[in-house]
């Protein structure tokens, strides 16, 4: 496993050579020799942070486990990849951007367009087996990704953290509210979502502090996909 991504193997590399790492590395290594499918794709584990350099990320949105069907997940969470259909709780964080900055569904549930603009989307564990929900919690990605939000938080300031649901608030705890914007809420999930989701206002405060600050606000308008490139991340 690596980063390629320069300032987050600079951040990170040294995680790498510890052991609960290693061990980590071996599960998954085990598990795709007795034959597993496993999401994402291994180029895409660390796609969050390649897609995001350090000194570019503006808001975090923390996620749980990668979606587990074929063709989805791609490293980014809450996100899926082009010609897949848009799962339920991204279709209900359209409805509330649509409410709340006049957003419009761009189509597609591809996140891409957000993370090139400093839209960190972390999920908390970042691989998981086929059809097999929260096979891969409690192997030691959450430390990692513990490690990457202590990173943010300590090295930098302004940062926007969106923790919706009990579990992202939990892995949040420990952010420091005098440097940084916490939003908390419930989850887009259909669960929970009429529990004050819908409403919560998040992208726009999310734009109102980062304009505040004097840092270009985020165009959560995604556009749509029309080409075959463009579907393949090429464009």
């Amino acid at each position: 496993m690596h980063i390629h991504e320069a300032s987050w193997q600079k951040a990170l590399g040294t995680e790498f050579d510890k052991d609960y790492m290693r061990a980590l590395a071996a599960f998954l290594q085990s598990e795709k020799a007795a034959g597993k499918t496993i999401y994402p794709a291994e180029e895409n584990i660390f796609h969050a942070l390649e897609a995001t350099p350090i000194d570019a990320v503006k808001v975090v949105i923390i996620g749980q486990d990668p979606y587990h069907g074929p063709g989805q997940a791609h490293g980014l969470s809450f996100s899926v990849q082009p010609g897949v259909d848009v799962p339920p709780s991204l279709r209900n964080m359209y409805k509330e951007l649509e409410e709340d900055l006049g957003v419009t569904h761009p189509g597609h549930g591809y996140l891409e367009g957000w993370a090139k603009q400093g839209v960190l989307m972390l999920n908390a564990v970042l691989t998981v087996e086929a059809a097999n929900a929260g096979a891969h919690q409690n192997k030691g990605w959450e430390k990692f990704t513990d490690r990457v939000i202590q990173v943010l938080n300590e090295a930098h300031d302004g940062i926007v953290f969106i923790l919706w649901g009990g579990y992202a608030q939990k892995k949040g705890a420990g952010i420091d509210k005098d440097r940084h914007l916490v939003l908390e809420g419930p989850h887009p999930s259909p669960l929970s979502a009429y529990r004050g989701f819908f409403g919560c206002g998040h992208f726009s405060k999310a734009n109102d502090y980062l304009t505040a600050q004097g840092k270009a606000p985020i165009n959560w308008q995604l556009a749509p996909i029309t080409t075959p490139g463009e579907q393949l991340g090429l464009l």
